[in-house]
């Protein structure tokens, strides 16, 4: 008895234990899907980071950029994969492992109080079979005195009668309850041995089974969730691949000559390289022998003996201008910038004015779109009223037209803008080549772009609205002078903005028409001969008087600035 007891112990203690060492395990898979979870999450916010936050039209074209992108869209993906992991593992492993641990508890506690319900109920037939027998042994202690009280009393000469009587009656009465004591003994102890039989050979055998299986499913179960625990990572290791293919093919999508002309191509300005330094002799002056005087004023260059012209000899060609122009060495002068992009470079420019007519264009699409769809519901409202009143659609339509002929407006503009671009790049050698032919000028009066005139009187306007004051007589300027500020088509920085307190004609050529009240553009400062050179907002260039117009210069300018 004492044995049985033991075992149920021992296996009370050994259910407890696979119940825990299941937990253990359900603990285990919960902080590895945590690690996943935060490893994911990490990954994510890495690949925010770094993902570009500029719109499409500003991302870099360059391959090596796509390719860096295209590497992190995979391993987004891959992040992905290791939450599919973790949420595998959270469902099938550790939600699967914490509803069995349940169960199992629910489980062994019902065969546990089972098996202490059959002892306890073995301990109670004990106890009666224990009871009934101490009663029988008392029973018989008690009926050998009244025996032995009965014999004396009875061999005793001096004993009364009735004395003898209630002994002898006093010993039936004993002996008759030891009897019965001695059958209730004998019924307890067959009803202990067959109860006793029972719980070793049915009851606590059937609950030793029942704890047994529940342990063995118990093991079951712990293989069923390792191999899910595998599974949950093994599922995702094709689309895993995938991501890393992914990653190798942006690797091979790199292409160093692509991402070159891309670089070229952004930077190219369709300006022609500066010109020579012309040779500027202060030996002229100077007595020479006949030993040195074959010394020639121009040094001889590589440029000579291949048969090319040497640089212009112009004594006053000024050189801050073309040092200027070397900024793509040095530090680029910085302008304002303008709407018809006249701030930048030709190539740049007309890449500019092109795309904002693409942009102006598929707005243009949008807004003829819109009419054609408010029209046709105005027909079908016009057909069924309703559905709706049509004069309550006239004032969309009415703004729709209206924003269409102001986008037509502005992409006039700007094409009027990219055709002066394209054809000052298509011209700009054959007007360079013709602007050597213009240095020598009739002597006379001449207008700021170096044009002659006999006639004074070409040149005298008078105000419209006030009286202003007296043209500037035109100055009489070197001949090259303004050729080199012509010839040279490079845009001029702005310097500083003017508001026309007059209106201007502007007849002669190199001069400027101007309303009264109209701002231009400053780009370079009148050099004393009354005259300022400006630029319209449409992109045109002139002389304009300097009394005619109230300046204002921008801080740090330091004159015209020529662009490469």
């Amino acid at each position: 008895m004492k044995d049985g007891k033991d075992q149920f112990d021992n296996l009370d203690k050994h259910t407890q234990w696979g119940i825990d060492f299941l937990e253990r395990y359900a603990k285990f898979v919960k902080e590895r899907l945590d690690i996943e979870q935060n490893y994911a999450k990490q990954l994510r916010n890495l690949v925010k980071k770094y993902c570009p936050k500029r719109s499409k039209d500003e991302e870099p074209r360059f391959t090596s950029c796509l390719s860096f992108y295209a590497v992190l869209n995979e391993l987004n993906d891959y992040a992905g994969q290791r939450e599919v992991v973790a949420e595998e593992m959270a469902h099938k492993v550790y939600g699967e492992l914490m509803r069995y641990s349940q169960d199992l508890k629910a489980e062994r506690k019902h065969h546990l109080q089972e098996g202490r319900k059959a002892q306890q109920y073995l301990d109670h037939c004990w106890k009666q079979m224990d009871n009934s027998k101490r009663k029988f042994e008392r029973e018989c202690k008690e009926a050998e005195k009244s025996q032995i009280t009965y014999d004396r009393l009875d061999n005793d000469i001096n004993a009364t009668k009735s004395e003898v009587e209630k002994a002898k009656s006093q010993f039936y009465l004993r002996t008759h309850m030891a009897d019965e004591s001695k059958n209730e003994y004998a019924a307890q102890l067959q009803n202990f041995n067959a109860e006793q039989w029972k719980h070793f050979n049915n009851a606590i055998p059937h609950i030793f089974k029942n704890l047994q299986d529940m342990d063995e499913r118990r093991t079951v179960k712990l293989g069923e969730t390792y191999r899910s625990f595998a599974e949950a990572e093994r599922r995702v290791i094709p689309i895993v691949s995938k991501c890393l293919e992914g990653m190798v093919s942006a690797a091979k999508a790199v292409d160093e000559r692509r991402d070159s002309g891309i670089v070229v191509e952004s930077f190219k300005s369709g300006f022609d390289p500066p010109g020579d330094f012309p040779f500027e002799d202060f030996s002229q002056n100077l007595s020479r022998t006949g030993s040195d005087g074959t010394i020639s004023s121009t040094p001889k260059g590589d440029r000579e003996r291949d048969g090319a012209p040497g640089p212009r000899s112009d004594p006053k060609h000024p050189m801050s201008r073309t040092k200027n122009k070397l900024w793509l060495f040095g530090k680029k002068p910085k302008a304002p910038s303008l709407e018809d992009f006249s701030h930048l470079p030709p190539e740049q420019r007309r890449k500019r004015l092109q795309q904002r007519i693409d942009e102006l264009s598929k707005e243009l699409q949008k807004e003829m779109d819109q009419r054609d769809a408010l029209n046709k519901m105005k027909d079908v409202y016009e057909k069924n009223p309703q559905m709706g009143d049509p004069s309550s659609l006239q004032p969309k339509i009415s703004e729709t037209i209206c924003n269409m002929e102001k986008l037509r407006s502005e992409i006039h503009k700007n094409e009027t803008w990219l055709s002066e671009v394209e054809g000052k790049q298509s011209s700009r050698g054959d007007r360079r080549h013709s602007a050597d032919n213009h240095h020598h000028t009739p002597q006379g009066r001449e207008s700021p772009e170096g044009s002659y005139t006999d006639d004074t009187s070409q040149e005298h306007h008078t105000p419209h609205h006030r009286s202003g004051p007296p043209q500037p007589g035109n100055p009489n300027p070197d001949p090259h002078e303004f050729d080199d500020e012509f010839d040279d088509d490079d845009p001029l920085p702005v310097i500083g903005h003017c508001k026309a307190l007059y209106s201007f004609d502007g007849q002669n050529e190199g001069t400027l028409v101007m309303a009264e009240d109209e701002v231009l553009y400053i780009i370079e400062e009148d050099k004393g001969d009354g005259w300022t050179r400006a630029r319209k907002q449409s992109g045109e260039e002139g002389y304009v008087p300097t009394s005619y117009v109230e300046i204002t210069m921008e801080k740090n300018s330091k004159g015209a600035v020529t662009y490469i």
